[in-house]
């Protein structure tokens, strides 16, 4: 904590302005696991990931709709893929014939949601995230704990 808090006074002394952009690169924030890493480990059902996430981030009531598109967006991209496993039953065809094209880092951890999901599970489940979008702007103060409840249910 010390360092960092030197970071930001050397920052400061040398006349740069000081947004909240620069204290989160200064503090190592953005080194924190991202809101794309919680999704996949969500989808995957990496339940101990998904609590180390979300004690070592410091996610905002505002981060919550940004958490639940991204869940949205990759649930999507798991239907198409796990449509396309029941019909082929090979993975690796699965995973390589994926448009666009799966990097090779994302290409373990796809594979443990496609195993984990079923297409009409996946469906139901970007239903229930569109339920959570819209509780989530009702309730803007507490979405955090709509989110993150939300996040740990689906990875058990």
């Amino acid at each position: 904590l010390l360092a960092e808090l030197n970071k930001i006074e050397f920052f400061c002394k040398n006349g740069k302005k000081l947004t909240t952009e620069n204290i989160v690169k200064l503090t190592n924030l953005s080194e924190n696991h991202s809101v794309g890493q919680l999704a996949d480990n969500c989808l995957a059902k990496n339940k101990k990931i998904i609590i180390n996430i979300f004690n070592e981030n410091n996610f905002s009531n505002e981060d919550s709709v940004l958490i639940i598109r991204t869940l949205l967006n990759k649930s999507k991209k798991i239907l198409k893929l796990a449509c396309e496993y029941e019909a082929n039953k090979n993975i690796d065809e699965t995973i390589s014939l994926a448009k666009p094209p799966i990097f090779w880092k994302d290409k373990e951890i796809t594979k443990q949601q496609i195993y984990k999901w079923n297409p009409d599970k996946i469906k139901n489940l970007i239903f229930e995230i569109n339920e959570l979008e819209y509780n989530v702007k009702k309730n803007i103060n507490n979405s955090l704990n709509l989110t993150a409840n939300f996040v740990l249910e689906q990875s058990t």
